[in-house]
């Protein structure tokens, strides 16, 4: 089968990665990729937010599936128009994915399916959002109504700060705080039958300590081994399942990768949000523990042949991954910055550990930062101590003027707490 992925982070990375690894992949394309990728993968050139761009591609390389990574192509129907060519497509449709596109939305999907989330107000005026600020109280939590690359959100105890976020945004969903540690699970769904995948959890805040300003995400561990064994059963029961039956009685079924941003609460297990598309960076860490071979997986979901597969595989090893990100980040990154090293990690530390690149791209024989978050640092080990010390090793051997991450990825975890 020819496999072609579209976006060009390192989810995509590891997603190619995992791809290159399947023998039922005969051919693998990204488009547009990045520096990391073509080293797995063909890439090709396209606007990934242009439908019939991607559907025109897929149909010249005679691809048999089309994974969709990023969010903004799924919101812009790009699966819709590779589905209208008649190729096989992992990733929802517009409409379904407004579940991440639209938090008023995903929030009137949860109430109408029995999820349980945060209790919140849809504002769209300065007097509606002090009316919420005042239900709620500090600590606030303020959210981009739109896709805002996993920056939209704002949890501060400055009222000022959470009033001044609203005001940049034409609407904004203002919720309770949730307490409680907070976990990702991503399931892969047809629109009918609903596969969990492993948990993971990720670090927002860019600085150690869960400190500074918010991003995309620093770094991300699975295992989870201070979590309930029962966990992933209960959210497929009370959130995944309800939510894509839900969908599909609206006549929008969601088909691809359903994510769920949850909190363990004081109050039991709530959805912060969802997402509908794999997650980055804890896709990095779910799939280099995932053994079943991922292409007959997503074609299962683009296909709507999921029940008829046998139960995923796990490796009972650890994986950590931490990003290096670049100066002055999550702010106006600074870009062109030369990166060296890669050859040492994989020439020393593989296959336990190895980079999945973000923001790069190819300068003659030089790879330069060319985003935000530049690299992904993955491991793998017996433990998470052993997966974060390989982590951490190669993360060192790596030299990005001005680079940045974070040290304390996956530590709480690692020493039991």
């Amino acid at each position: 089968m020819k496999v072609l992925v579209i976006g060009g982070g390192a989810r995509e990375h590891a997603l190619c990665r995992s791809l290159s690894l399947d023998p039922d992949v005969s051919a693998l394309y990204c488009a547009p990729g990045n520096a990391g990728i073509a080293e797995v993968a063909e890439l090709r050139p396209v606007d990934a937010l242009d439908g019939g761009a991607v559907a025109a591609l897929a149909t010249e390389l005679g691809a048999g599936l089309v994974v969709v990574g990023p969010e903004a192509p799924l919101v812009a129907g790009v699966a819709d128009a590779v589905r209208a060519a008649g190729i096989p497509v992992f990733g929802p449709s517009a409409e379904a994915a407004r579940l991440e596109g639209s938090k008023a939305f995903a929030k009137d999907v949860m109430a109408a399916a029995g999820v349980p989330t945060a209790r919140s107000y849809v504002c769209t005026t300065a007097e509606e959002v002090d009316a919420a600020l005042d239900a709620f109280g500090p600590p606030y939590v303020v959210k981009d109504d739109g896709l805002a690359a996993g920056k939209g959100v704002v949890v501060t105890e400055d009222r000022e700060a959470a009033r001044e976020h609203a005001a940049a945004c034409d609407r904004v969903v203002i919720e309770e705080y949730l307490d409680g540690p907070e976990v990702s699970l991503f399931a892969i769904t047809d629109g009918v039958t609903v596969l969990p995948l492993q948990p993971a959890q990720d670090f927002k805040r860019a600085l150690d300590g869960d400190q500074g300003p918010n991003t995309g995400g620093m770094g991300a561990y699975s295992p989870l081994p201070w979590a309930d064994p029962k966990l992933v059963d209960e959210v497929l029961e009370t959130v995944l399942q309800p939510t894509v039956d839900e969908l599909r009685h609206r006549g929008t079924p969601f088909s691809g990768l359903l994510y769920a941003g949850l909190a363990l609460t004081s109050r039991g297990t709530r959805v912060i949000e969802f997402n509908a598309r794999f997650g980055d960076p804890e896709t990095q860490v779910v799939l280099a523990r995932l053994r079943t071979p991922l292409a007959g997986v997503l074609l299962g979901a683009a296909n709507g042949t999921l029940d008829t597969l046998p139960p995923l595989n796990w490796s009972d090893e650890a994986a950590v991954t931490v990003v290096i990100a670049s100066h002055n980040y999550p702010g106006t990154p600074r870009t062109g910055d030369p990166i060296e090293g890669l050859a040492e990690v994989a020439a020393e530390d593989g296959p336990e550990a190895y980079v999945l690149h973000a923001g790069t791209r190819q300068e003659g024989d030089a790879v330069v930062s060319a985003g935000g978050r530049v690299l992904s640092v993955t491991a793998i080990g017996s433990d998470l101590a052993q997966a974060r010390e390989r982590a951490y090793k190669s993360v060192a051997r790596i030299r990005l003027d001005g680079g940045q991450h974070r040290t304390d990825i996956a530590a709480k975890a690692a020493e039991g707490r």
